[in-house]
């Protein structure tokens, strides 16, 4: 019986190993793992019986027995269920194996405590019945899976012999049963291989279907040998469908210069040293036209060999394109030769290795008049025609390029930059001296040409071309054909304008303007006659002068914004004088030319004024002569009205070049400035004779002369005496914060002040 028992125990172990094996092998075929499992519960059952039949009497070693014969066979029933129902395509839960499990156990644990031989006779015929269930779920699959239920069936009978017979039949039991185990895990193993091997078909074909329908190449390659290849494949390559990939298939398809690289990108991924590779290529077709691909390359098993799967994407259409728009982006379409975008490429690439070389560029003079006489095509024409004959003159000696509408560029590289760019600007100059056929006319052109030299007029692009062309516009100024090679003071020119210009509009945004107060006070006796507010400029830590920022606001126009910030500030501080109880005195403000031309200042000046509460005879605008003198017309008009508003109206810097006895009696002015370049000589007799002629027409006009620019006694001694009434300069006082003055205001004579 022994030997019977061993049997039964070995080949339900090695049968549920085996079929464990097959498990792991291929996960997929999760129905192997359920039976092996019931097979090695089943080779636990032996033991139990040989426990419960060497200890007739009931005892502990009995129970156990009884115990590992009841639990290995609940638990070998429940997985031949679960793997029978994952085989016929029914997967049970792990909660409906376990309910299984635990009603089984429960019967035959309750069979137990009525009668011991119940429990063999329950356990056969429930093992029956599973085989009856695994027939009915598996019976429509055919083959060695159809065979299983009835051998399950088969099992079941064996178990009732030794219920039916005794235990003397015990041995021929296990024997018997262990032979249809088996042969039902034979079975089993089968079923599985026939499925692994049904998943490995159905991959193969899911490959060749999606390799032969697919868009891309896919290939195969050992060596030189070419394995295998799909129809996009050979159809990028122009391999005929029943054509044979060539032997020297790198040499067929690889230009010479890159055959070395592939294959020692092939041995690296046949050796593993490269697990993936990605490139992008030229490559040739069988007939020689040339294509661009993309490429993504592994290592694969192949006929149980180490090969080289290849994808591969013709891209040509694409990469065509892309050269097409690059060819556009750097290329002036009307002439075809290379554009704005190519000289900065070209300069990008030059300058930072301090490559010497020259730039030119060159600018059509009058070309308006071409387009304007002629018409735009044949102004075209005329740029074609140019563009022409500079690329055919200057080939081999410089890139030419256009820049835009009539302005052309040359680059020379050159080691003696400096003689290049001589020879550039002589050889347009005898180009030019031929005229230009366009539209059945001939037209003689002249170009001024502005010349930079990398790295001696600057080291980087942006301000190469800002100095060449700011040479180029100097050149202008020359009649004809001329050249003007780069200075510096051209660069830092135009960079200190675009800095000072955004430098003030961001003062003025961020309020960093202030004023100062310089007294005026009267010739004779020094009391106080009122102030002229001064503006400044706190940029930062910097005090930026008047001389540096007033130009600039007037060139850019900003003149008239901070215009409005010295109306604002001195009605402001006026106000607010008088808020503090002091006695208010005329307090004057700079008024420009541009801003007596603005339509809308005379009713900024008088809105200011109501908006502060502030009286117009408190206020009084200085007007340059230059102004007047220019614009009298619309000044006059325009002072005409603040006079009548009450506004106290002063010409400023009179007698600096422009004076004219038309000005002086054509205004409505109450003063007038002696320019400081006239009290500066004094005391000397002529320039005594000068302000005491102005102060005598001055009294004949019924208009008060103040003298500025004071700084030593002795011309505030003369100008008193030449009959001027009111001083003004650094000897009485500088301007002052509005603290100082205010401290004027209250004394009503000078004090000591802080200067500003």
């Amino acid at each position: 019986m022994i030997h019977a028992l061993l049997l039964s125990a070995t080949t339900s172990l090695l049968v549920g190993l085996a079929l464990l094996m097959a498990w792991r092998r291929d996960r997929a075929q999760a129905f192997s793992r359920d039976l092996g499992v019931a097979f090695l519960f089943q080779a636990v059952a032996p033991l139990g019986f040989l426990l419960w039949n060497a200890h007739p009497q009931p005892g502990p070693l009995r129970a156990l027995g009884v115990l590992i014969m009841m639990v290995s066979g609940v638990a070998y029933l429940s997985a031949v269920l679960a793997g029978c129902a994952r085989l016929a395509g029914r997967p049970p839960t792990a909660l409906q194996t376990g309910v299984l499990f635990v009603a089984l156990l429960a019967l035959l644990g309750g069979l137990v405590t009525v009668d011991v031989r119940w429990p063999p006779i329950v356990a056969a015929t429930l093992h029956i019945a599973a085989g009856a269930v695994a027939t009915w779920w598996l019976w429509p699959r055919g083959g060695a899976e159809r065979a299983i239920g009835p051998l399950l069936v088969l099992a079941g009978l064996c178990q009732y012999t030794t219920s039916l017979f005794g235990l003397e039949y015990a041995a021929l039991q296990a024997s018997v049963v262990a032979g249809v185990r088996l042969a039902m895990g034979l079975c089993i193993l089968f079923a599985a291989l026939q499925r692994s091997a049904a998943q490995v078909g159905q991959a193969h074909a899911r490959f060749v279907n999606l390799t032969e329908r697919s868009h891309q190449g896919v290939g195969i390659q050992r060596g030189e040998q070419v394995l295998y290849m799909n129809p996009a494949a050979r159809r990028i390559y122009g391999v005929g469908d029943n054509g044979q990939p060539a032997q020297r298939w790198r040499d067929a398809t690889i230009p010479a210069e890159e055959r070395a690289a592939a294959r020692e990108r092939h041995r690296a991924l046949m050796a593993g040293e490269l697990e993936h590779a990605e490139w992008e290529a030229d490559r040739l077709r069988i007939d020689g036209k040339a294509l661009r691909l993309r490429f993504s390359a592994w290592r694969v098993d192949w006929d149980g060999a180490p090969a080289e799967q290849i994808v591969v994407s013709d891209i040509s259409a694409e990469h065509n394109a892309l050269q097409e728009s690059l060819h556009r982006a750097t290329h002036d379409a009307l002439t075809g030769i290379p554009n704005r975008s190519a000289l900065l490429q070209h300069l990008h690439r030059l300058t930072p290795v301090g490559q010497p070389f020259a730039l030119l560029l060159l600018d059509i003079d009058r070309f308006a008049l071409i387009n304007d006489a002629h018409g735009p095509s044949v102004g075209d024409e005329v740029l074609r025609e140019l563009a022409r004959r500079l690329v055919q003159h200057f080939d081999g000696q410089a890139h030419v390029m256009r820049l835009g509408e009539d302005e052309f560029a040359l680059l020379a590289e050159d080691t003696q930059p400096r003689e290049a760019a001589a020879a550039l600007a002589g050889g347009l100059r005898r180009l030019l001296a031929h005229p230009l056929p366009a539209a059945g006319q001939t037209f003689y052109l002249d170009v001024s040409m502005g010349i930079a030299l990398h790295p001696a007029t600057a080291a980087d692009p942006e301000r190469l071309l800002r100095a060449a062309n700011n040479a180029m516009r100097q050149a202008k100024r020359v009649p004809g054909t001329s050249e003007q090679l780069a200075e510096e003071r051209f660069e830092r020119g135009s960079g200190a304008s675009l800095a000072a210009e955004q430098a003030l509009r961001a003062g003025i945004q961020h309020e960093e303007f202030f004023l100062v107060y310089q007294p005026k006070v009267d010739a004779a006796n020094r009391q106080l006659l009122g102030f002229e507010a001064l503006l400044r400029w706190q940029r930062g830590a910097v005090l930026v002068s008047p001389v540096d920022f007033i130009p600039a606001a007037e060139r850019t126009g900003l003149i008239l914004p901070l215009g409005r910030v010295v109306l604002d500030l001195a009605c402001r501080q006026i106000a607010a004088w008088r808020t503090a109880g002091l006695a208010v005195m005329p307090v004057a403000v700079n008024v420009s030319r541009w801003q007596l031309l603005d339509p809308g200042f005379v009713g900024l000046v008088l809105g200011t004024l109501q908006a502060h509460g502030v009286a117009p005879q408190d206020l009084t605008l200085e007007i340059t002569e230059t102004a007047a003198v220019q614009d009298l017309e619309r000044v006059r008009e325009r002072t005409e009205t603040l006079r009548a508003a009450g506004l106290v109206l002063s010409l400023d810097d009179f007698g600096s070049g422009l004076s004219s006895l038309t000005t002086l009696r054509a205004l409505p002015l109450k003063e007038v400035k002696i320019d400081r370049g006239l009290i500066s000589p004094l005391p000397a007799p002529d320039a005594v004779a000068v302000v005491r002629a102005i102060c005598t027409l001055a009294r004949a006009l019924d208009l008060g002369v103040v003298g500025e620019g004071v700084e030593t006694e002795a011309q505030a001694a003369v100008l008193a005496d030449c009959g001027c009434d009111a001083l003004q300069g650094f000897l009485l006082a500088r301007p002052l914060m509005p603290e100082a003055a205010a401290a004027w205001l209250q004394a009503g004579a000078q004090p000591a002040a802080a200067a500003a």
